[in-house]
């Protein structure tokens, strides 16, 4: 058992070290009779040392803590006050009567002090002190400190005196309005209301955030009256205060007479210099609709900078695509600059609506050439069939962007075969983006007639008309068509070979045809067929490919070699084991050090005793690698 009497010889002493450890020991023990040198200790210029005995009067507590720190409240010495402050917030509560007594103290500051610890205490004792101090202390800041504190508090019996001191000096009356909004008592909202019609503009404006804060209903009557009379900043205030009560869907709730005048408020809110009053005005525009708001909010809308402020731009469309398809919308669309337009295009594109295909028909033609992309995308994003005969048009258009679009509108979405025989022909198109975009839309269309006209590709001269052929073929169905799948794997041109590869990759393993043929490649004198041929075997979904893999082993290329080694590793192939610690002596250092991370890829026990093995070698990489892999080995068999 500790002895806290020598704990006090030690707190007593002038060693830094003895007395962090002496403070921690008496902490952990609760020694009371330590707490008067561990009061003392707070004032050591020590920073370890304070820090050591502020800890453990925490620790402690208890009405002693109490007594032995409150003296230093009054000390001039702001880092000791402070010291002292924080430890009372901390434990202040465990000795009520003392804190009571100091918010009666006759130095304003102790009481200043007081009113901000009882703030920490986290009981409704703090309540009815903090409100008398609130209502009857004769310093303003103590005043200011109480409402501050009855705030940080929130309990909802402060209230009625919060709501009486509404008449105090303006800096009260800051803290009060804040109090009163953490509380979101309901009871304040008639009190804060009547306090509008005389204070200043500051405190209204205060008010009026106060009463969106606490959110309920019965205030927005009480605001609705009081607009026409406010000053255009508070009206715009009483605007996003409305919104945040009501919400955007509970504006509905409003009269007619109601909702028109106050869509006019929404209106001029919408210029205010403040964001969150105009993205409040947004909301509430988006729920009441009409043209006007529609119009106002698209211009708006077109002012935002969408880049710096994303957020805010996918609102107002947001609010946009809430009114729905509107005159102003279209107009937008058809006559307006081009930011306007691409706000318009942005809320088509998610709002779902028969007509808005059609609008972005009627006005694409005359559209400015920079916007016309836009409009391809987000007419191919929300048409249906409607929309075949307009992008069929698109096909001769010379706008790549736009070309592109029809493309993949014809051909993965809508799989429209009278679109096969133009799309094909954009194969010979200059640009390579879109013969790729037309080589997958003829995939996606299919079809006898595409099937014929890449059969007759494929016996074109030309190298990049082939390839496109089995690609095509293999992706419209390899088994449909294995007499081209064969004669491509025996073309003079690699690239070609590796294409029909990969059209067999979804049989290897599946069907006894697919595996010969994909391991024929490990024989071709191309590189990079070869390793397309082992990428392919270390993903086939079958166990027969081990010796194949392991003639890879014996390539001439070490980037074959080495693919080879990483494939069995991804299969987990213990049977490679062998095989692998021979190549960790490979004379190509990639090989081996490849060989040896493998190794501990595929685990085991076998693995694990082989690579301890290597760990005893010369090689300083080699065994770097292989402790590594070790290491990584018994951390998975701990996990387990």
């Amino acid at each position: 058992m500790v002895d806290c009497k020598e704990l006090c010889q030690r707190l007593g002493g002038d060693d830094p070290d003895v007395l962090r450890d002496a403070a921690y020991e008496a902490g952990e023990n609760a020694c009371l009779e330590a707490v008067p040198y561990l009061a003392k200790l707070l004032c050591s210029h020590n920073l370890g040392v304070q820090e050591a005995a502020d800890r453990a009067l925490r620790k402690i507590g208890g009405k002693d803590v109490v007594a032995a720190v409150k003296p230093l409240l009054r000390s001039d010495d702001a880092p000791r006050r402070n010291a002292s402050m924080d430890i009372l917030r901390a434990v202040g509560d465990q000795d009520f009567p003392t804190l009571l007594e100091l918010l009666h103290d006759a130095d304003p500051d102790i009481r200043i002090f007081a009113s901000d610890i009882l703030g920490s205490t986290d009981t409704r004792e703090a309540v009815a002190p903090l409100c008398e101090a609130l209502l009857k202390d004769p310093e303003v800041n103590v005043r200011y400190q109480a409402a501050v504190s009855l705030g940080e508090l929130a309990f909802h019996d402060a209230a009625e005196c919060l709501g009486k001191a509404l008449g105090d000096e303006e800096w009260v009356q800051f803290a009060v309005i804040e109090a009163l909004a953490k509380i979101r008592d309901a009871s304040s909202v008639g009190a804060l209301v009547k306090a509008l019609d005389k204070s200043s503009d500051l405190v209204a404006s205060m008010i009026v955030d106060a009463l969106g804060e606490i959110g309920n209903i019965k205030a927005v009557t009480m605001l609705l009256k009081r607009m026409d009379a406010s000053p255009e900043v508070l009206r715009n205030k009483i605007v996003k205060a409305v919104v945040r009560i009501l919400g955007g869907k509970a504006l509905s709730l409003l009269s007619p007479a109601e909702r028109e005048r106050f869509r006019g408020y929404l209106l001029a809110a919408l210029g205010d210099d403040e964001d969150d009053v105009q993205d409040a005005a947004v909301s509430g525009l988006g729920s009441v609709g009409g043209e006007a708001a529609a119009a106002a909010v698209i211009a708006h809308c077109a002012r935002l900078d969408r880049d710096h402020h994303p957020e805010r731009y996918e609102h107002a469309v947001g609010a946009l695509r809430e009114m729905g398809l509107t005159k102003a919308l279209g107009e937008a669309l058809r006559l307006g600059g081009d930011a306007k337009r691409q706000v318009a295009l942005d809320v088509l594109t998610e709002l779902p609506c028969p007509d808005c295909a059609l609008l972005v028909m009627d006005a694409f033609a005359g559209l400015p050439a920079a916007v016309r992309p836009a409009a391809a995308k987000t007419l191919a994003s929300i048409a249906g069939e409607e929309a075949l005969p307009f992008f069929l048009g698109l096909l001769d258009d010379a706008d790549e962007a736009v070309l592109l679009e029809a493309v993949a509108f014809l051909g993965a979405k809508m799989h429209y075969q009278p679109a096969g025989e133009p799309i094909f022909a954009l194969l010979a198109h200059p640009s390579d983006a879109v013969k790729e975009a037309a080589l997958e839309a003829c995939v996606a269309i299919g079809g006898e007639y595409l099937d014929a006209r890449f059969r007759e590709l494929f016996q074109s001269e030309e190298p990049v008309e082939r390839l496109m052929a089995v690609y095509a073929l293999g992706k419209m169905g390899v088994r449909d068509h294995m007499d081209v799948i064969r004669g491509a794997l025996s073309d003079e041109v690699p690239d070609i070979r590796k294409i029909a590869l990969e059209a067999l990759a979804e049989m290897c393993g599946h069907e006894e045809e697919g595996l010969p043929l994909i391991v024929a490649g490990l024989s071709d004198e191309n590189r990079d067929v070869r390793l397309a041929v082992v990428e392919l075997l270390g993903g086939c979904d079958s166990d027969k490919v081990y010796p194949s893999l392991e003639q890879a082993l014996s390539d001439p290329d070490d980037w074959v070699r080495i693919r080879a080694v990483e494939a069995m590793g991804l299969r987990g192939e213990h049977q490679a084991v062998p095989r692998l610690l021979e190549l960790a002596s490979d004379q190509s250092k990639l090989v081996a050090l490849k060989a040896v991370e493998n190794l501990g890829e595929i685990g085991g026990p076998e693995a694990l005793e082989a690579l301890r093995g290597l760990t005893a070698g010369d090689d300083p990489e080699l065994v770097a690698a292989a402790e590594a892999a070790v290491a990584r080995l018994q951390d998975e068999q701990g996990g387990r």
